[in-house]
């Protein structure tokens, strides 16, 4: 399995993107910004959009996406997230005001795209390639996820504060290799991050000390401006564990 990073950026701007990651050819995790970044032939590849929230920066090209390609496709797209992500995706994108309702072009019954309702611990079974919806605590209904190559794993927390529900679970994968979480602000906005449900890094520091596992740690979504200060702020309070800043491009093969 290969991951590759569109985009991990709390915003946009030179060379940032919002968050985006790229599974083997076929599967998004998110659909920011960083989406834009694929060719043509890239975006005809995607067959399965899995989205952690609704908020823009994670969502934005789900449309674009289905537009360019969906008249292609002999297949749609399927887009899996809660159904209350769903239901708000339906409500407020894909309404005909925003955008066309992309499950009813051409027709009902041979859309460009569907959506499929996931739950938390439920698993997608992708070619042997197996996804599963994570908790995640945020202020609107979140999940993360788990993508599990068989050989090893990564789970990606999505946007998420202090989430006790989590650890147990990323503590039981017995083939975990990586784990990708976010840090939005830095301390000296705490505040912002507590009413935000996003974490900085005292927070982060925090949930760090709940896992057990010996992993790869990344750090993403930090914000342009802002980066090189909280990386610094969670070296100084983290422990025996070291995270790297994720990159744009970066590729995970596992």
């Amino acid at each position: 399995m290969k991951l590759r990073i569109l985009g991990c950026s709390g915003g946009i701007g030179g060379d940032s993107d919002t968050t985006s990651i790229l599974v083997d050819s076929d599967i998004l995790i998110d659909a920011g910004t960083g989406v834009g970044n694929l060719t043509f032939d890239e975006l005809s590849q995607i067959d399965h959009i899995f989205v952690t929230h609704s908020h823009l920066d994670h969502i934005v090209f789900i449309p674009f996406l289905v537009d360019t390609v969906g008249f292609l496709r002999k297949n749609p797209i399927t887009v899996y997230a809660t159904q209350a992500t769903l239901d708000t995706l339906k409500q407020h994108l894909f309404n005909w005001e925003i955008w066309p309702d992309f499950t009813k072009i051409p027709d009902a019954r041979n859309p460009y795209m569907r959506y499929e309702a996931i739950s938390q611990g439920g698993i997608i079974d992708l070619g042997g390639r197996k996804i599963m919806p994570l908790p995640a605590n945020h202020v609107v209904p979140s999940v993360g996820y788990l993508i599990d190559s068989g050989r090893a794993s990564l789970v990606f927390t999505g946007d998420t504060t202090t989430n006790d529900a989590l650890w147990p679970i990323v503590n039981a994968i017995d083939n975990l290799e990586y784990l990708i979480i976010e840090t939005a602000f830095c301390e000296n906005k705490k505040d912002i991050a507590i009413r935000s449900k996003h974490l900085c890094p005292s927070l982060l520091c925090a949930e760090l000390a709940k896992l057990k596992s010996k992993v790869e740690i990344y750090i993403t979504h930090l914000r342009e401006g802002e980066a090189d200060l909280t990386m610094n702020e969670i070296r100084a309070c983290v422990g025996n564990v070291s995270p790297l800043q994720l990159k744009k491009n970066q590729v995970f093969e596992f």
